[in-house]
């Protein structure tokens, strides 16, 4: 077993003792800290500006990135938090805008291959984001975006209306429970939003059943408001070996297909086309990826995720 993280000693020690605003629970950290080779973070010259301009060196300096990476207050005290509404009403009320998994610039090239103006659009947890405005530049001209949080959808009606934009709706709705007909859409993109039914879903090869239930029950409704040959867009940290078991359920048709983009840290862009499913495949024979299980660390550096990477030889065999 072999693996290496971006991430200085210092600051391991300190996200452990601050797991609990991490995705990877405590367990797995020192489950996995006598098998860590460390390195010095590759962090943005920004950050470097901040906490080295009070002259701070050795494991003081550590100690400031560290606090810097993980923010004070910035994320909730429990992972379950995300999972709770109020939790993003706050958050929405005092946050103007964020995006998870890298903007649109990162991965408009993928997006653009699936897409035709004439196309109707669902964006499932639209936040604070701006995905649905890139799209609509695309030349999207239907487009629907939805998110659990009345303040998020509310201050994206009044930024959209100052923009003079025309061509998206905005409706408060719960993605476990899609308020649309079947067959209405012929694109459905979430980014990140389905992630968040993970954080608190224990051993990722093995997740809990409420956590199951829940994923199968978005997947099932965005199945059914897809037109036939429709196709659902995720982007996700998930891994395939742990998202394909989930988006190859029996009563699912689409097919299933990834790539990746980002640099120091890889996302995944799953494309599903509903009908067109494989049914030779088999999730046994799925390749484990050399990267973590998924891990939302909410930090603002330049937009950027920076967390950690990893490599992994023969984890989990």
């Amino acid at each position: 077993m072999q693996i290496f993280y971006y991430i200085n000693v210092p600051l391991f020690s300190y996200l452990s003792r601050q797991s609990e605003n991490l995705f990877l629970p405590s367990s797995v950290w020192e489950r996995r800290a006598g098998a860590l080779s460390l390195s010095h973070a590759l962090l943005p010259d920004r950050l470097m500006a901040e906490v080295t301009r009070d002259n701070l060196e050795g494991p003081d300096q550590d100690e400031a990135i560290s606090r810097r990476i993980v923010g004070d207050g910035t994320a909730p005290q429990s992972v379950s938090a995300y999972l709770d509404p109020n939790y993003w009403d706050e958050r929405f009320a005092g946050e103007e805008h964020y995006e998870w998994l890298k903007d649109y610039s990162h991965f408009g090239h993928l997006i653009r291959r699936h897409i035709q103006p004439s196309h109707s659009v669902l964006e499932i947890g639209c936040g604070n984001s701006r995905l649905s405005e890139a799209l609509l530049e695309d030349g999207v001209a239907d487009i629907t975006s939805i998110d659990i949080s009345g303040v998020a959808v509310d201050r994206m009606r009044k930024r959209l209306r100052a923009k003079g934009l025309k061509g998206i709706k905005v409706l408060e709705a719960d993605m476990l429970d899609l308020p649309f007909d079947s067959g209405c859409f012929d694109i459905v993109i979430e980014k990140g939003t389905m992630d968040v039914l993970f954080v608190d879903s224990g051993d990722p090869w093995n997740p809990r059943p409420l956590t199951v239930d829940k994923v199968l029950a978005m997947l099932k409704g965005v199945h059914r408001v897809l037109k036939s040959d429709g196709t659902f867009i995720s982007i996700s940290f998930g891994q395939p070996h742990f998202r394909r078991p989930f988006f190859e359920d029996p009563e699912l048709t689409w097919s299933f297909e990834y790539q990746t983009f980002g640099e120091e840290f890889h996302y995944f862009f799953y494309t599903l086309q509903k009908g067109r499913r494989r049914f030779d495949s088999t999730i046994g024979n799925t390749e484990k990826f050399a990267l973590p299980p998924i891990c939302l660390l909410h930090e603002e550096l330049e937009g950027e995720d920076y967390i950690f990477r990893t490599s992994v030889d023969e984890l989990n065999t």
